[in-house]
């Protein structure tokens, strides 16, 4: 049953097919309906969220054991509703858990549900549950996606109470990243609920049903973008409460009282982080402001992305560690060993100490030591003084060497002078030939908080798409460069490169740059063996850091030139 509940598809919950806003009925824990019939002529009535119905088209008779494609082996049904139902199968080629979604061919909505799918699965985002297959086969159409039994639903975690802070960030951090990622690529969820939101085993967080589920359900949305984050906000609120921002109950959660409207969670319950309260308030239907900051509301996850990324990180907290037991010493190690050990009952009589030396002897011999110990601790003090001043005293002839050495020439050397950067370019030779353009000021505006960032890679070499990618810098001038430091995000590799100094105008390929240094860390420090002469240096990233979202991005939050 944990594994049902973990991976079950989330399609079937009694929410409604609105916007996150609409009344919610119970649900299980796996997301099957109390009450399908009811659940069916209510949506009917509603309109399922968008235009077209279910008409009469009946889910397909199939049972355990079916297989799909020779290949896909129905194991148990987890929803049967309103003209589809959905499947734990096992694929028999790869052996492994799948989850199947399956409705007939002549089914209102199974073009746009096949759409949906192939859309999802274009997208490739690990941060999301991958759609692995979607065919139309024997007035059948079915699509198969990533089963995960190992990761917990939030609508679980929230059972036993709400999220620790750092968890609650991690999870509004992750799934607002991804869901931007998402709208960039034109694709919506409409359906995000506690139980499409997962926590895997090794702490990120995935989101499933990707455009999928409302497509199943029939739901559109003329504002996805603002559904979408509304629906974030609604997560948030509930991470942070456990409390549903609206008067219904939903997932398993109570809602506000009547009346009262929508009120912050730091006054709903004690103890809320202020910083992630208000980022709930700016998502949230709030006609956009707390009633504290009056900040300006977040309609599209890519805003939301940013505020939380204006937000001071929140640190996950120290790990406590308990004591080690009281030391147990060996009966050896007491003195004991060997010992006849007293019987029961019996009173044990202790060895009298014996009594400290108090005749005239012991006094003298007391005296004697002491003074001893007086002569030998000054000595040692007199030695020491010695020795330290006759290592302060001047050396005139190494004086007089070091003082011509730095002086030969009359003068002292000169102190290195910051160079203005007069503008700056992203450059992306061997991709697409443009990678955020829109930020590129922000790594020589100075300011700590902002930073250009790259496109995700699926791993640090840039998903083996390209050797590099990189800034290139502006001075104005042809000067001379004596340092380039650069600040990042996460540990990166990057060089620098210059182009000859007779460059007037901005070399546009790649082999007309050098490379005069390289390094790696999140302060690196770029320093030529000597001082070069040029108008454009290049800022090359050949490595990049992994997020937090365990995908990897590269970003440039200051660059400073000095002479």
């Amino acid at each position: 049953m944990a594994e049902r509940s973990t991976a079950a598809v989330d399609v079937a919950d009694n929410s409604g097919d609105e916007p996150l806003t609409a009344k919610a009925d119970q649900t299980t824990s796996d997301g099957v309906a109390l009450n399908r019939e009811r659940e069916t002529d209510s949506e009917e009535a509603q309109g399922s969220g968008g235009t077209e119905g279910p008409g009469k088209a009946s889910p397909p008779e199939l049972h355990s054991g079916h297989k799909l494609a020779r290949r896909y082996r129905l194991e148990e049904c987890v929803t049967r509703l309103d003209g589809f139902s959905s499947w734990r199968a096992m694929d028999e080629k790869l052996r492994r858990a799948v989850g199947v979604h399956l409705l007939p061919a002549d089914h209102p909505r199974a073009r746009s549900v096949l759409a949906a799918a192939r859309s999802s699965a274009l997208l490739g985002d690990p941060r999301f549950v991958q759609v692995l297959d979607a065919v139309e086969e024997n007035d059948l159409v079915y699509v198969v996606h990533e089963w995960l039994p190992d990761a917990t639903e939030l609508t679980a975690l929230l059972a036993s109470g709400p999220l620790e802070v750092h968890e609650a960030y991690q999870m509004v951090s992750q799934v607002s990243g991804a869901m931007a990622a998402a709208h960039r690529e034109g694709l919506a969820h409409l359906k995000l609920t506690p139980g499409a939101v997962l926590r895997t085993s090794t702490g990120q967080w995935r989101i499933r049903g990707l455009a999928v589920n409302a497509a199943l359900r029939g739901m559109r949305s003329e504002t996805p973008q603002r559904t979408d984050t509304e629906a974030i906000g609604a997560l948030l609120y509930a991470a942070l409460t456990q409390r549903w921002p609206y008067e219904s109950d939903a997932y398993g959660l109570s809602g506000l009282p009547k009346g009262v409207g929508l009120i912050a969670p730091d006054q709903v319950r004690a103890g809320v982080h202020r910083g992630l309260s208000e980022l709930a308030m700016r998502a949230l239907a709030n006609d956009g402001a707390t009633a504290s900051r009056h900040e300006s509301p977040c309609t599209t996850p890519e805003e939301l992305v940013k505020a939380i990324g204006e937000m001071p990180r929140i640190r996950p907290p120290e790990p406590v560690f308990t004591a080690p037991p009281e030391y147990q010493r060996t009966t050896y190690q007491q003195g004991t060993y060997g010992r006849q050990s007293p019987r029961p009952g019996a009173t044990q009589v202790l060895p009298t100490p014996p009594p400290p030396l108090q005749s005239r002897t012991g006094t003298a011999l007391k005296w004697a030591v002491s003074a001893l110990l007086i002569a030998a601790l000054g000595l040692g003090s007199w030695q020491l003084a010695d020795a330290l001043m006759d290592h302060d005293k001047p050396d005139d002839t190494k004086q007089t060497q070091t003082t011509d050495g730095n002086e030969k020439d009359g003068t002292a050397p000169k102190p290195a002078k910051p160079i203005a950067i007069s503008g700056a370019r992203d450059f992306d030779p061997f991709g697409d030939g443009s990678e955020k353009p829109s930020d590129i000021d922000k790594i020589y505006d100075s300011a700590s908080g902002t930073y250009w960032q790259t496109d995700f890679y699926k791993s640090a070499d840039f998903g083996r798409l390209k050797p590099g990618l990189g800034v290139i810098l502006d001075l104005g001038k042809a000067q001379q460069v004596g340092k380039v430091t650069v600040s990042f995000v996460g540990a990166t590799a990057v060089e620098l490169r210059a182009a000859s100094g007779d460059k007037a105008t901005q070399p546009p390929s790649f082999n007309s740059y050098t490379k005069v240094a390289n390094g790696s860390g999140t302060a690196v420090s770029l320093k030529p063996v000597k001082p070069i002469k040029t108008r454009y240096l290049l800022i090359w990233l050949t490595q990049l850091p992994q997020t937090d979202d365990g995908t990897y991005r590269g970003r440039v939050v200051d660059v400073k030139v000095t002479s």
